[in-house]
């Protein structure tokens, strides 16, 4: 069965402002978080997916976007190093998690800022990171020297899509989805010279989070308002099961955002 770590969001709030989409004057609405959160969980639950999860903790509103923790390859957690401070305190709960469930974890030089899968998603046997915004392309090469796996950078462009989940998904390899409006001239040229089958998310989805999606097998969890790009899904042979996740948007997250593949980054295919 497929496996990903999640954490309730029990103190989840708009406490600061460390990206476009976060005000603190606007918040969120904490039941109605609960609510839609408990809706991804049972869906992905009903797919197949064996959920884990780790404890909430006071002051640490984020702690429940679980895909910024760090990178799972096979029995390795490689923790993350967050660039702003009011996430840094993440990382110990996190690497204390993983040891205490059997991985080995490692963490990156000090000297280089790495924000996990939400920068770092396997297509293939390639890896492709996100940089600029928020991890470290030398960061990223460091990690795959390690891995042994190819890396592909990309630079990220456009402030509101500040991770490379948030507007690339891989779906299995060879294709996935992509807002073009993320990356530059050079990073798109990547893409499109790696990724056999390209499926492009317009603009006004891709600001609902769409390419924030959870691929399970042939299945995608998706935000609520990507009627077009669900077409395309389906058009490709995929099901799509459409959540809710609009509290999560206010922070900058959606349903990627909020699961950590505990199999492996890479089984793009479950």
């Amino acid at each position: 069965m497929p496996r990903i770590l999640m954490c309730q969001p029990d103190y989840f709030e708009i406490e600061y402002e460390i990206n476009p989409w976060m005000s603190k004057t606007r918040g969120a609405d904490s039941a109605l978080a609960l609510k839609q959160w408990q809706n991804l969980y049972q869906t992905l639950a009903r797919l197949g997916v064996e959920v884990e999860l780790t404890p909430a903790s006071p002051g640490l509103p984020d702690l429940v976007f679980t895909a910024n923790a760090g990178l799972v390859f096979k029995n390795h957690f490689f923790s993350s190093r967050f660039r702003y401070q009011e996430r840094a305190l993440e990382s110990p709960i996190f690497e204390q998690w993983f040891s205490q469930h059997g991985f080995e974890v490692a963490q990156l030089p000090e000297r280089y800022f790495f924000e996990g899968a939400g920068d770092a998603l396997f297509c293939g046997t390639s890896l492709y990171c996100g940089y600029k915004i928020r991890s470290d392309v030398l960061g990223h090469q460091w990690l795959g020297e390690k891995l042994h796996r190819q890396v592909l950078p990309l630079e990220l462009i456009h402030p509101s899509f500040y991770h490379l989940d948030t507007c690339f998904c891989p779906l299995k390899p060879g294709m996935a989805l992509y807002y073009p409006g993320a990356f530059d001239d050079y990073g798109l040229r990547v893409l499109r010279s790696h990724i056999t089958f390209l499926i492009p998310v317009a603009e006004s989805e891709a600001l609902r989070f769409g390419c924030n999606a959870v691929v399970v097998g042939n299945h995608v969890v998706v935000n609520t308002g990507c009627e077009k790009m669900e077409n395309d899904l389906h058009q490709a042979g995929f099901t799509t099961h459409p959540v809710d996740l609009g509290e999560f948007l206010k922070s900058g997250g959606s349903a990627k955002c909020l699961i950590l593949r505990l199999d492996g980054e890479d089984a793009a295919i479950w």
